[in-house]
C-alpha cells in the first residue's frame, strides 16, 4: 500500500514537472512570437514576405496547364518548397505557443496553412504540378496593414485606414479569380471534368471584376456549375464590400488632398480661425451664430482648422455655406498648419470647446496649449477661447502676448453657467432674463395666451452698444437714460467709464447722478436691433428736442450744436413726456414685481460706504466679495441630529451631484455671486450644499474663506436628507447638474437633476409653515375645493442637454404649453424655473463682434469681476482681506440686482404707476433706481393654480404691459 502511494507521489511529481516545462516553454514561444520584441516583428514580416513570394511562384505556375508534371529543370518547385518548410516551422511555433489549441486550427492563418503546405509536398513527391488551392496565400495581404506600421511606412491614422481597405480589397479579388480558377479548369467533380475549360489566372481575374461591376461582358463566363454558384453568392457579397470599401478609399486619397491645401488670402477680405472641437454640433451652433449678427452682410470668411478629415453630414454643412466657409486639415499645435491658415492675417482666431467632454481638464489644457502655440507663432493674432473650468483661465493671462486691450478674450462655461444659476436664486426669474437677451429666436411662433404674446416678444431684446451723441456730453446717467427710453424707446443700462481718480477704465451698470456723461461714450442698450440703437448716436439736442417719434431720430444737417442748451431742453423733454410713454392700457389684475438694478451710489451711499468701510476687514483685498477667515471642513458639516442647531430660514439649498472621482464643476462661481459686497452682511442668505462628501470635501478649499456655507453630506434624491436642511423654508432651491462624465445617450446626463426635481417638486408645505419675515399666502394653492392649501418649493433646476426640458414642463402642470418647442419658448424657462447653459455657445460670435457686451453679462453674472478690474487689481491679493477702502472703491460702485415690490419697497410711493413706462420714469427719477422688466402672474388665478409668474423684459415687450392689480414682495 506504501509503495502504491510513493509510485502514485513520484508519478505526480514527474507530471507537475512536465506540466511546469511544457508551460515555461509554451510562455517563451509566446514572448518569442510577438509582435512587440524584434525577433517576433522579424518572423512575422518573414513570413509575409515568403507567403507573397509564393503566391507570385502561384501566378507564374498558374500559365501552366493546371495539373502538368513537373520538370526538374523547373526551378519553382524547390524553392515553393523551402518557402512551405519554413510555414510548417512557423506553423509548430505558433500551434505551441496557443492556448485554446482547438480555436487555433479554426484561425484565418491556420486554415491557409492546412490548405497549402501539404498539397506542395505530396505535388514535389508525385511530380505533378497541382495547383490546388494555393490562391489561398493570397489571405496573407491581409497582414499588410500590419506590417507597414512594423515598419514604420505608415503613420496617420489614415494611412493605416487606407491600408486596410486596400488588403482587403487585393485578398478578396485574388483569392476568388483562385477559386474560379480552380474550378473552371477542373470541372464539376460528379461529371469527372467534362465541363472544363482552359482559363488563365487572368482571365479569371477579369472575370471576378466584370462580376463585381455587374457589367459581365459575356466574352468569360462560368461553365460549370460551382463557378456559376460562388458567382452569385459572390456577386451579393462583393455588392456590399466593394460598395463600402471602394468609395471610402477614394474618399481617403481625395480628402488628403483636397484638405491638406494652403488657404490663399485675398487682399482686402476679412477671415478667421475657428480651431478645437470642429463637429457637426459645434459648427452648426457656431455657423447659427456667428452669421446672424450680419444677417446678409456677412463679409467675413471662416476658415475651420480641423485636426481630422470631416465626416461625410459635416462636409454637407461646409457645402451648404460655401460661400463663407473653408476647411483646412491640421492642427493649431504646429506651425506649419498655422501658416497653411495664415493665423497671422486672420482677423481672430477662436477656441471652440466641447462642454460634453469627460474629461473637462484635459479639454481646457489643450486649448490653452493652443493658444500658446497661436501666440507664439504670431503674438497679435487675436484670440477668444472658451475654457471649462474657472481656474484654468489664469493660464491665459500669464502668457506674455495676451492683451485684454486688443480683444482677447475668454469664454468661461462654469463662471457664467453658475454665475446665472447664483443670480436666479438671488432674482428669480433673472437667468430667464439674461438669456433671452443673448438667444435668437428663428421660429415663427403663434402664442396661444396672452402672457405667451407678452414674453415671446420680449425675447426679441438684445444686448446691444453703440457709441452715445456728443449732444449728452456734460448730462448725468440717469437724464440720459431717461430721454433715451422716453424719446428713443431705448433701455440704456450701462456705460464704459474712466475713472479720472484710480486711472480706471471700465464698465459701470446704472451709474449715479454724480457721474457725468464724456464725449464718444459707449452705452449698453436693450433693443431689438442695431438699427434702433443709431438713434442715440444720431440724437441732436437742436433738431430732436420737439420729436417724440423714434423712428423719425436720425441724421441730421445740423453742424451748430450748443452744448450749454443740451440740459435745458432735455429736462422740458422729460416733464413733458411723463404720459408720453404710458402705452396702452389693458386691464390685468396679476401681480407685478419689477426687476430693477439700483445703483449703490443713490441717496443712501455715503451710509453704505460707510458701513462697508467699517466692514471692510470681512471683505477680500478686492473689496467686491466678503470674506472670512478659512474655516475648517468640519465645523461646517451639518448632522442631522442636531437639526434644532441650524434653523435656516430664507436660504438657498444647492443639490450636487458627484463623487471622489467627478470632475471639480467649480462651486466657488456659484457662491462668488452671492457673496458680493454690494450687498450687506445682513442680506447674505446661508447656503447649504447638499451632496456627497467625497466630493464637496475636495471643492471646500475653494468656499472655505466664504462665509455662512454648510454641507449636508446626503442626497438630493432622498427627501430626509432635503427636510434636515429646512428646504420648506428656502427661498430658492438649486439643483446643479451632475459634472461631467461619458454617458451613452444625450438624454441621460440629465437623470439626477431631473430626478432630484421631480423629488422636490413632490414635497407639498403646508401654508401654516410659513415664517412671519416672508409670508406666501398669496402662493398657496389647493388642486381640490374645501381641501386644505399648500405651496410648492422654488425651484431652479440646471439642464445640459436642453431637449430634456419636456421632462421638467411634464412636472409644471401648465395648460396651453407650447408643445414640440424649445427649451426657450417652454413654460418653465418663461418662469425662470429650468436653466441651460447651451446658449453659451453663441457668445464665441458676440465676443468677436462685440467683445464689450461679454463684459458686460460677466459683470452681471459673476459678481462684478470683469477683465478690466482683473488686471486692474492684478497686483493685489485677491483672496486676502481687505487692508484700505481707498484702493478697491472702484469695484464697489456697482448695482444690486433684486426685485421689488409695488406695494411693500421703495417703489411703493411711485405715482402714477399703471404701466411700465410710469414705473420706470418714476423709480428713476426718485430713487435712481433702473427697472428692467416685470416678473407677474402669467395668467388669471382660475388657469394658474400655482400662481406662477412669468419674465417680461424689455421696452416693447414688457414696456407696454400694465402693472396694476394686488402686489406683494417676491424676493429681493
Amino acid at each position: 500500500m506504501r509503495r502504491t502511494e510513493e509510485t502514485s507521489r513520484s508519478l505526480d511529481r514527474r507530471h507537475s514537472r512536465s506540466l511546469t516545462f511544457q508551460g515555461v516553454f509554451r510562455v517563451h514561444v509566446e514572448m518569442l512570437l510577438s509582435a512587440q520584441t524584434f525577433v517576433g516583428q522579424v518572423l512575422v514580416i518573414l513570413v509575409f514576405v515568403l507567403s507573397i513570394g509564393s503566391l507570385i511562384i502561384y501566378f507564374i505556375n498558374s500559365t501552366d496547364p493546371f495539373g502538368s508534371c513537373s520538370s526538374y529543370q523547373d526551378k519553382t518547385i524547390p524553392i515553393d518548397l523551402t518557402f512551405n518548410a519554413f510555414f510548417s516551422f512557423y506553423f509548430g511555433l505558433r500551434f505551441l505557443a496557443a492556448d485554446d489549441k482547438v480555436k487555433f486550427w479554426l484561425e484565418m492563418n491556420s486554415i491557409v496553412d492546412i490548405f497549402t503546405i501539404p498539397p506542395t509536398f505530396i505535388s514535389y513527391y508525385l511530380k505533378s504540378n497541382w495547383l490546388g488551392l494555393r490562391f489561398l496565400r493570397a489571405l496573407r495581404l491581409l497582414e499588410l496593414p500590419q506590417i507597414l506600421q512594423i515598419l514604420r511606412a505608415i503613420r496617420t491614422s489614415n494611412s493605416v485606414k487606407f491600408s486596410k481597405l486596400l488588403s482587403i480589397v487585393l485578398s478578396t479579388l485574388f483569392t476568388a479569380a483562385g477559386f474560379i480558377h480552380l474550378v473552371e479548369n477542373s470541372g464539376d467533380p460528379w461529371l469527372k471534368g467534362r465541363n472544363s475549360q482552359n482559363i488563365s489566372y487572368f482571365e479569371s481575374i477579369y472575370l471576378v471584376m466584370a462580376t463585381t461591376s455587374t457589367v459581365g461582358f459575356g466574352d468569360v463566363v462560368a461553365k460549370t456549375s460551382l463557378g456559376r454558384t460562388f458567382i452569385m453568392f459572390f456577386t451579393l457579397g462583393s455588392l456590399v464590400l466593394f460598395a463600402n470599401c471602394i468609395p471610402e478609399m477614394v474618399e481617403l486619397f481625395g480628402n488628403k488632398r483636397k484638405y491638406t491645401s494652403s488657404y490663399e488670402v485675398v487682399k482686402g477680405k476679412k477671415f478667421i480661425v475657428v480651431c478645437g472641437n470642429i463637429t457637426v454640433d459645434s459648427v452648426t451652433a457656431f455657423l447659427r451664430n456667428f452669421l446672424r449678427h450680419k444677417a446678409g452682410e456677412i463679409n467675413t470668411e471662416i476658415v475651420f482648422l480641423g485636426e481630422v478629415p470631416p465626416s461625410l453630414e459635416l462636409e454637407t454643412i461646409f457645402k451648404c455655406y460655401m460661400a463663407y466657409t473653408t476647411f483646412v486639415s491640421g492642427s493649431a499645435l504646429k506651425w506649419e498648419d498655422l501658416r497653411r491658415v495664415a493665423v497671422d492675417s486672420a482677423e481672430a482666431c477662436l477656441i471652440i470647446a466641447n462642454p460634453l467632454c469627460s474629461d473637462s481638464h484635459a479639454e481646457d489644457t489643450s486649448n490653452i496649449m493652443r493658444v500658446l502655440s497661436i501666440k507664439n507663432y504670431y503674438p497679435n493674432t487675436r484670440v477668444i477661447i472658451q475654457i471649462l473650468q474657472s481656474h484654468n483661465k489664469v493660464f491665459l493671462p500669464k502668457i506674455p502676448s495676451w492683451n485684454w486691450n486688443t480683444g482677447d478674450n475668454i469664454i468661461c462655461f462654469a463662471e457664467l453657467k453658475l454665475g446665472f444659476i447664483a443670480q436666479g436664486c438671488l432674482v428669480p426669474g433673472l437667468c430667464t432674463f439674461l438669456t433671452s437677451l443673448f438667444i435668437e429666436q428663428n421660429k415663427k411662433i403663434c402664442p396661444k395666451e396672452p402672457w405667451q404674446k407678452h414674453f415671446f416678444s420680449g425675447l426679441k431684446n438684445k444686448i446691444l452698444t453703440q457709441r452715445l451723441s456728443d449732444d449728452f456730453a456734460g448730462m448725468s446717467f440717469p437724464d440720459v437714460c431717461r430721454l433715451c427710453f422716453v424719446k428713443m424707446h431705448l433701455m440704456l443700462i450701462a456705460i464704459e467709464h474712466k475713472s479720472v481718480c484710480h486711472g480706471y477704465c471700465g464698465l459701470i451698470l446704472n451709474p449715479p447722478a454724480q457721474v457725468k456723461l464724456r464725449k464718444n461714450t459707449l452705452g449698453f442698450f436693450i433693443a431689438e436691433s442695431a438699427k434702433d440703437v443709431k438713434r442715440a448716436f444720431f440724437y441732436c439736442a437742436v433738431c430732436h428736442s420737439d420729436v417724440y417719434t423714434p423712428e423719425l431720430i436720425g441724421k441730421c444737417s445740423c453742424k451748430s450744436k450748443n452744448p450749454r442748451h443740451k440740459t435745458g431742453t432735455t429736462v422740458t423733454v422729460m416733464r413733458n413726456s411723463g404720459r408720453e410713454h404710458s402705452g396702452p392700457k389693458t386691464q390685468d389684475s396679476s401681480p407685478a414685481t419689477p426687476m430693477s438694478m439700483a445703483s449703490n451710489l443713490s441717496l443712501t451711499t455715503r451710509a453704505f460706504l460707510y458701513e462697508m468701510e467699517r466692514e471692510s476687514d470681512h471683505l477680500d483685498s478686492s473689496g467686491m466679495f466678503h470674506w472670512c477667515k478659512a474655516t475648517p471642513l468640519d465645523k461646517m458639516i451639518l448632522n442631522r441630529t442636531e437639526k434644532s442647531k441650524h434653523e435656516f430660514r430664507n436660504h438657498i439649498v444647492a443639490c450636487v451631484f458627484g463623487d471622489a472621482h467627478s470632475t471639480l464643476m467649480g462651486l466657488r462661481n456659484f457662491v462668488m455671486p452671492l457673496r458680493a459686497s454690494s450687498y450687506t452682511r445682513q442680506e447674505l442668505k446661508d447656503i447649504v450644499f447638499v451632496g456627497s462628501l467625497d466630493y464637496l470635501q475636495r471643492e471646500w478649499r475653494f468656499l472655505r474663506n466664504f462665509p455662512q456655507i454648510y454641507i449636508l453630506p446626503g442626497s438630493a434624491l432622498y427627501s430626509g436628507d432635503l427636510h434636515a436642511v429646512n428646504i420648506e423654508e428656502c427661498s430658492m432651491c438649486a439643483v446643479l447638474s451632475s459634472p461631467s462624465k461619458s454617458c451613452s445617450s444625450p438624454t441621460l446626463v440629465d437623470t439626477e437633476p431631473i430626478m432630484a426635481t421631480l423629488n422636490v417638486r413632490s414635497l407639498r408645505i403646508s401654508c401654516s409653515a410659513q415664517t412671519p419675515s416672508e409670508p406666501r399666502c398669496t402662493r398657496c394653492f389647493s388642486d381640490y375645493p374645501g381641501k386644505s392649501k399648500y405651496r410648492r418649493i422654488p425651484i431652479l433646476t440646471e439642464l445640459k442637454n436642453p431637449s430634456n426640458m419636456h421632462f421638467i414642463e411634464q412636472l409644471g402642470g401648465m395648460e396651453g404649453d407650447l408643445s414640440g418647442m424649445s427649451l426657450h419658448l417652454s413654460t418653465s424657462f418663461a418662469t425662470g424655473t429650468v436653466f441651460s447653459g447651451s446658449f453659451l455657445d453663441s457668445l464665441l460670435a458676440t465676443a468677436f463682434y462685440n467683445y464689450h457686451v461679454l463684459e458686460l453679462l460677466q459683470m452681471l453674472v459673476t459678481g462684478g469681476i470683469s477683465s478690466q478690474l482683473e488686471q486692474h487689481l492684478d497686483k493685489e491679493k485677491f483672496c486676502g482681506p481687505n487692508d484700505s477702502y481707498s484702493t478697491v472703491s472702484p469695484g464697489r460702485m456697482r448695482c444690486k440686482l433684486g426685485l421689488l415690490s409695488l406695494n411693500q419697497t421703495i417703489l411703493s410711493d411711485i405715482q402714477p404707476r399703471r404701466t411700465f413706462g410710469q414705473i420706470f420714469c418714476g423709480s428713476l427719477d426718485n430713487l435712481g433706481v433702473l427697472c428692467l422688466g416685470l416678473y407677474r402672474m402669467i395668467d388669471e388665478e382660475e388657469r394658474n393654480p400655482e400662481h406662477k409668474r412669468g419674465v417680461y423684459a424689455g421696452v416693447e415687450g414688457a414696456g407696454h404691459a400694465q402693472a396694476r392689480g394686488p402686489k406683494r414682495r417676491h424676493s429681493v
